[in-house]
């Protein structure tokens, strides 16, 4: 087991933490409460202790999930939520993002309740307001902190620019990228920020959103309820689907040769950069083991030279041209 701290909080987590999004929504139907209880449970028990979750997912499911799992074991789930995005109940879709100081306390106490305790451990912008200075939403944030509700700040999908500007209002502690063998957009100049600057980089998505779990072959494809599938990522569409499946055979080829699976590899390729943590979503116990085992695999200069050329390979972005416009912002 890997543990690092988050930032400069003092505070240590195992390296693989458990993103929980996929439990509410995106990948399919939500979980049962009482599954999904149960794998919680189980991470605790296997030493995960850093939770991945968001007002937006499954709007407050999640956080009800965990709330049920972790309210009377507080004290040993480090959690981690975001705020920012705007739904419309009626049409359940995306509006906007308000990062004002009065959604942010409106955001903070729905997911204190739902999450049944008095404070979050790591408290993210999921997306940046376009609207207003990035100044304005981190010192709201910076007052819930003074306040006792939350810990640490973290944003996430913003570009170094913004760092900067955020770290002059209020310490950060975290920035949270998609960052995976096929994504690696974070290493221009957030990752070299964040090292400067005593920042954790929390990778999401680092088994390339699937496709480096080995799950999925051209007659294997996501099903009904997946995002991936319905055109909202479109790496998984048409030819450029079948492009970036020969390059899961790279992966798996150098996996073989090690007697571990491509998703380990990938985990571990992520976690040889000292700054950064993973949070890989599941709902299965068995993936759960497996990825927390991808932190004892230490891969050689020569094995991430091999791996570090497939990103520019890639074909197609990682989300349509709306979920494009948000990020690196």
């Amino acid at each position: 087991m890997i543990r690092r701290e988050i930032g400069r909080t003092g505070r240590q987590v195992n390296a693989v933490g458990l993103g929980c999004m996929g439990m509410s929504f995106a990948y399919g139907p939500a979980m049962e409460t009482a599954d999904a209880v149960k794998l919680l449970h189980e991470a605790l028990d296997l030493g995960v202790d850093h939770f991945d979750t968001a007002e937006m997912y499954g709007l407050g499911h999640n956080e009800t999930l965990l709330g049920e799992a972790f309210h009377d074991r507080r004290d040993k789930a480090f959690i981690a939520t975001k705020f920012g995005p705007m739904f419309d109940p009626a049409t359940r879709s995306f509006a906007t993002v308000d990062g004002s100081e009065a959604n942010a306390r409106r955001a903070v106490e729905g997911s204190l309740q739902r999450l049944r305790t008095d404070h979050i451990d790591l408290y993210y912008l999921h997306r940046k307001d376009l609207t207003r200075p990035i100044e304005e939403t981190v010192g709201a944030m910076a007052k819930l902190v003074a306040e006792g509700k939350v810990g640490a700040i973290g944003l996430s999908e913003v570009n170094a620019e913004t760092l900067r500007r955020a770290q002059a209002v209020h310490p950060i502690a975290a920035v949270q990228w998609e960052y995976s063998i096929f994504t690696r957009d974070v290493e221009a100049e957030v990752l070299p920020l964040c090292k400067e600057t005593g920042v954790s980089v929390v990778a999401y998505s680092p088994l390339g959103r699937g496709f480096l779990t080995e799950t999925f072959s051209r007659d294997h494809k996501p099903g009904e309820g997946d995002y991936r599938g319905a055109g909202g990522s479109p790496r998984w569409q048409g030819d450029a689907f079948e492009a970036n499946l020969a390059l899961v055979e790279e992966v798996r080829g150098l996996a073989s040769g090690r007697g571990v699976s491509a998703a380990q590899v990938a985990l571990a390729w992520v976690l040889a950069k000292p700054e950064t943590l993973v949070i890989p979503g599941t709902t299965k116990l068995a993936n759960l083991k497996a990825n927390l085992a991808g932190a004892e695999v230490v891969l050689t200069a020569a094995e991430i030279a091999r791996l570090n050329g497939l990103a520019d390979k890639v074909q197609g972005q990682r989300y349509d041209e709306a979920g494009m416009a948000r990020v690196n912002a």
